[in-house]
């Protein structure tokens, strides 16, 4: 070993593989810089075996920060967005605790408080603060982020284990969904703003998102040809052609026809952006019309159980929808009991006749045996 002072500091200088190493130990002490040489060394020698060193384990607090400015750049925004969400309540339970230190049973304890707690929200007309329980749903993502931050440490090579991994998700019971009569339907419209009636007429007539509707531009629609495409989405699958039935290229057309603006439906205080959202629109309509609740989005799920309903298969349902996989249509289309009863009507008349038919049959056949 070769241990030297320069200054008032020890260095230390040794050759090893071929290669020479010359490193400032950073102390004034011979001995602590014979140690720091030796853990050098080591280190080397670990390197040539495939043995790294780990590096610090950050506070969480630290880690998320890395983690959410990663994020930024490796996700499209709502992915992103949704991460930022979700790490507020993981910042408040975990704070700065080491990422090392964070068991499954603390996970454990973290989606047990969660659940427990209630947050504030604005609902009614008024927009008057209430508090609600937190949803399963919102833990569930919040689990998701912390798992995506703890994979995010283990490729950075700062931990090694995942406690996430070893913790169930809630079960999510709490899908609010309902499907509008055409009754109600013609009352929701009546009651609705022009903007809120065009584009509820649009969702009800092909399915689309809200987001997908405010995004429209005059380029995306072929009036001639009678469909509109979808450009953007998260899936390949959203983003998809479809075609209009007559309503939806009536408020098509009036809608594009005159317009100086890049979207079909701008937002009032800036136009070259599309209109933000149309909730507390939605919510005046629904209560003037006198319907029950309903979400704006139920106008989707509304549509999807009519072309459920109509004979529409799964698979091109699927498609229609904007879904990569056949079970997310089952979220969105509800059959009525009327509509079953008809079914379970059709499969009885199905049973009779074919019972019939292969009575005669057996019958035919015993015949020709007998004669």
């Amino acid at each position: 070993m070769s241990i030297y002072k320069r200054g008032e500091m020890y260095w230390f200088e040794f050759v090893y593989a071929g290669q020479r190493y010359r490193r400032p130990a950073g102390v004034t002490n011979q001995r602590e810089a014979r140690q720091i040489e030796a853990a050098f060394r080591t280190a080397l020698a670990k390197g040539d075996v495939g043995i790294t060193e780990r590096k610090p384990v950050p506070a969480f607090r630290a880690a998320m920060s890395d983690f959410l400015g990663w994020s930024a750049q490796a996700h499209k925004a709502p992915s992103h967005r949704r991460y930022g969400t979700s790490s507020v309540a993981l910042l408040r339970y975990f704070r700065d605790t080491a990422l090392d230190k964070i068991t499954p049973e603390e996970v454990e304890r973290f989606k047990a408080t969660r659940a427990g707690e209630f947050k504030t929200v604005r609902a009614g007309e008024k927009r008057k603060q209430i508090a609600r329980k937190v949803r399963p749903a919102t833990v569930n993502r919040e689990l998701a982020c912390l798992k995506a931050l703890f994979n995010f440490a283990i490729k950075a090579d700062v931990i090694a284990k995942n406690p996430v991994s070893r913790v169930k998700f809630l079960a999510e019971n709490n899908q609010q969904t309902r499907v509008l009569s055409y009754t109600d339907q013609q009352r929701y419209l009546a009651s609705a703003s022009p903007v809120l009636r065009d584009i509820a007429t649009l969702i009800l007539e092909t399915g689309m998102r809200p987001e997908e509707i405010y995004k429209l531009r005059p380029e995306n629609v072929d009036l001639v040809r009678c469909w509109l495409q979808i450009p953007y989405g998260k899936t390949a699958a959203a983003r998809r052609r479809i075609t209009l039935t007559a309503n939806a290229q009536d408020v098509l057309r009036r809608r594009m026809t005159g317009l100086e603006t890049p979207y079909l439906f701008p937002c009032e205080s800036d136009p070259t952006r599309p209109i933000p959202k149309i909730n507390n629109a939605h919510d005046r309509a629904v209560k003037a019309s006198g319907i029950a609740p309903a979400r704006l989005y139920d106008l989707r799920h509304t549509w999807a159980t009519r072309a459920a309903m109509s004979g529409i298969d799964l698979v091109t349902l699927a498609a229609m929808l904007g879904h990569s996989r056949i079970q997310m249509v089952l979220r969105y289309a509800h059959p009525t009991q009327a509509h079953q009863a008809r079914a379970m009507e059709k499969l009885e008349a199905f049973n009779v006749v074919q019972q019939i038919s292969e009575f005669e049959r057996l019958r035919v056949d015993a015949s020709s045996i007998e004669n």
